[in-house]
């Protein structure tokens, strides 16, 4: 399938092939002696040559100038990523922020980028990190890519464009997009200024998971994921190469756009996914299943059934079980969790939990409604209801997240977040049936 004028490939993990100029795709072999056009192949791996069929992750790209081609680099100050490692003990309590501001001086993707939680091993490729980004200006002249994970964006204000070298991916708020661990890209704010999250997935890339007892339909369709057409840019200039690699930024030299992918085909694609196609299953009759089956992605780990990393989302939806305290239970969960808004509000913290903002409830620490919605949960007639303003996210993993220091210490940090279940009195009566 040579796609030429299409915008967008469907499928998620399909094997595509797209050109943007006719012949540009060699037939029969990869990599060819000569490529048409003076074009150099190479081979993108997102996985071990030897992985299984259905595991392998590669692309060939035949562009204009290999990778290789840039001066070396150097280490890069950036003040939020340098600061990762200067952490204080690991709390047990459950921690909220609010959103961060938008920036009031030109501040581009990179400098408006602030980690707020991880758990990841980046060399033995292992957790997640939870950034939160604002920015107002653009990556002039600067190229990016990580070596540590592929990066998932969830636009939460204005509308971002990520320019890859596969091609590019428009991404507004109520979308999500991955860009592969090791793809070079630039971020871009369509209206000026965005702002949102990124999980950065140092493990396994992200899959769909299994369907199990739901069966062939339901939760996120593999139709409905979406990985660009070749789009090349053929600059040459001083531009900047800043890899991310060991959790450090590094800075090197180069010559030339590293967006000059004229074809490639394969499996290994940024792709993005409207989150609104989301088929949400839920209970018909009485209480409500586990959080889990609002999972999108999931991020394997070696123990089998348990994630490195879950993409969840809690979207608009019926809710029209009987006799249930329908908002989300209170609960202690092995699994650690790092919560989003970014629409509306959230049945179980209507208040304090905004768009922008986040939460963090780690391994055993207890969680669930404010003390308000348990009052009215508790009482409510319960007639169908149909929760439409709301879109929100976790991060859940296996592994503990350690905030960033910057994220213990700044006044974003809702220091009462404690006093939202203060309401809950005794209400214990053993004469009370």
């Amino acid at each position: 399938m040579s796609t030429i004028d299409a915008k967008y490939l469907s499928g998620f993990g399909s094997y595509f092939e797209t050109e943007k100029i006719a012949g540009a795709l060699p037939a029969g072999q990869n990599s060819p002696q000569r490529c048409r056009y003076g074009l150099y192949a190479e081979q993108l791996s997102g996985s071990a040559f030897t992985a299984a069929r259905h595991l392998n992750l590669r692309s060939w790209l035949y562009r204009i100038q290999p990778a290789v081609v840039h001066l070396p680099f150097r280490p890069l100050a950036h003040a939020a990523l340098d600061g990762m490692a200067a952490h204080g003990p690991i709390t047990p309590n459950q921690l909220r922020w609010d959103p961060l501001p938008m920036p009031t001086k030109p501040t581009d993707f990179l400098q408006g980028l602030q980690p707020m939680a991880t758990n990841a091993l980046p060399a033995e490729r292992i957790g997640s990190t939870a950034y939160h980004y604002a920015f107002n200006a653009p990556m002039d002249g600067k190229y990016f890519y990580s070596a540590d994970g592929e990066w998932l964006f969830l636009p939460e204000q204005g509308e971002l464009k990520l320019r890859t070298e596969l091609g590019t991916l428009e991404v507004p708020p109520g979308w999500c997009a991955v860009v592969p661990r090791g793809v070079r890209f630039q971020v871009e704010a369509v209206g000026g200024s965005a702002r949102g999250y990124i999980c950065e997935n140092h493990g396994a890339p992200f899959r769909l998971p299994e369907l199990g007892p739901i069966g062939s339909n339901g939760l996120a369709n593999p139709r409905d994921f979406q990985s660009p057409v070749a789009a090349y840019e053929e600059k040459t200039g001083s531009f900047k190469l800043v890899a991310k690699f060991q959790g450090a930024l590094w800075e090197g030299e180069i010559d030339h756009s590293p967006l000059d992918v004229v074809a490639w085909h394969g499996n290994y694609a940024p792709y993005r996914y409207d989150l609104s196609r989301f088929n949400t299953v839920n209970t018909v009759s009485f209480d409500h299943p586990d959080p889990s089956i609002f999972t999108v992605l999931t991020s394997a780990s070696d123990n089998p059934g348990t994630a490195n990393c879950d993409f969840v989302i809690f979207p608009p939806r019926w809710m029209v079980a009987k006799n249930t305290f329908r908002p989300p239970y209170y609960h202690r969960n092995v699994m650690s969790e790092y919560m989003g808004l970014i629409l509306g509000k959230y049945d179980a913290k209507p208040e304090g939990f905004v768009p922008g903002g986040a939460s963090l409830h780690n391994c055993m620490s207890g969680h669930g409604p404010d003390a308000d919605t348990y009052g009215k949960a508790s009482q409510a007639e319960l007639n169908p209801v149909y929760l439409g303003d709301t879109l929100a996210f976790m991060f859940e993993s296996n592994r503990v997240f350690r905030p960033t220091k910057w994220a213990m210490e700044t006044s974003l940090l809702q220091k009462s977040y404690h006093q939202c279940w203060a309401g809950l009195k005794r209400e214990f009566d053993p004469k009370k049936g």
